[in-house]
C-alpha cells in the first residue's frame, strides 16, 4: 500500500464525519485504483485487534457485552484472484461475553439468570484493499463456545430446558477497516455470533 500520512489524533465527531464522507461523498473525491495493484498493501507478520463487542441473543436469554481480541497471521500476501489486491490470512481469537438475561421464566420467577461464555473463533481472513485508506474482508471459519452458569431450576414437578454449555458452530463475519497509516487501523466487523468495533495494529 502506498505510503500513508499519520493522520493526528482528533475528536470523535471528526472521525466520524470523515467516515461518513468517506461512503456518501463525491466518487473523485475517495476513488483510487488501490485495488488495480495487487500485493500494493501493508506488508506485515502479525495483525492484533483488541476489540469490544455485541453479542447476539442466541446463547442466553439476553443480548450479551464483553470484550476480547483476534491475532491474525498472513499465509498469502496475493490472494486467490491475482488481478486485484488482496491476501489471505488465518484468524483466531478470543471473547469473553457476559450476558445478564435470564434463560427461563416460569412460575416460580426468573430463574437461572446471567451467564458468561468464552468463544473461540478460528477463521480464513480473505482481505480486499479497495482504496488507500479502506480494506474489507470475509471470514468464513468456525467457534468453539464455553458457558460458565449455574444449573437452572424450575421448581418441583416443572421440566425446562437448559441452555447449550459447551459446542461447536459455524461463524461468519464481514469486516471493514480504516487505516490511519499502514500500522493501524479502525476495525469493525459484523456478523455471527458477535458485533465488534476495536483497533488492529500491523506488526
Amino acid at each position: 500500500m502506498r505510503k500513508l500520512r499519520t493522520i493526528g489524533s482528533s475528536t470523535a465527531a471528526v472521525l466520524l464525519a470523515v467516515l461518513l464522507s468517506s461512503f456518501v461523498g463525491e466518487p473523485s473525491a475517495h476513488a483510487d485504483d488501490t485495488i488495480k495493484h495487487p500485493g500494493d498493501h501493508p506488508d506485515y507478520k502479525l495483525e492484533l485487534e483488541p476489540h469490544g463487542l455485541f453479542a447476539w441473543e442466541d446463547f442466553y436469554g439476553g443480548t450479551g457485552f464483553g470484550a476480547g481480541g483476534r491475532f491474525t497471521i498472513p499465509v498469502v500476501h496475493n490472494g486467490f484472484v491475482p488481478s486485484i489486491n488482496n491476501s489471505i490470512g488465518i484468524s483466531f481469537g478470543l471473547d469473553l461475553v457476559h450476558y445478564s438475561g435470564c434463560y427461563y421464566r416460569g412460575a416460580f420467577g426468573e430463574v437461572g439468570c446471567g451467564a458468561n461464555y468464552l468463544f473461540f473463533p478460528v477463521a480464513m481472513q480473505w482481505n480486499f484493499y479497495v482504496a488507500e485508506r479502506w480494506s474489507v474482508a470475509g471470514e468464513p471459519g468456525l467457534f468453539i463456545y464455553h458457558g460458565f452458569f449455574d444449573d437452572d431450576y424450575c421448581g418441583p414437578g416443572i421440566s425446562c430446558g437448559r441452555p447449550d454449555r459447551t459446542g461447536l458452530r459455524p461463524m461468519f463475519s464481514v469486516l471493514g477497516r480504516y487505516h490511519f497509516n499502514e500500522k493501524i487501523s479502525l476495525t469493525m466487523r459484523v456478523g455471527y455470533p458477535t458485533f465488534s468495533i476495536g483497533a488492529s495494529f500491523f506488526l
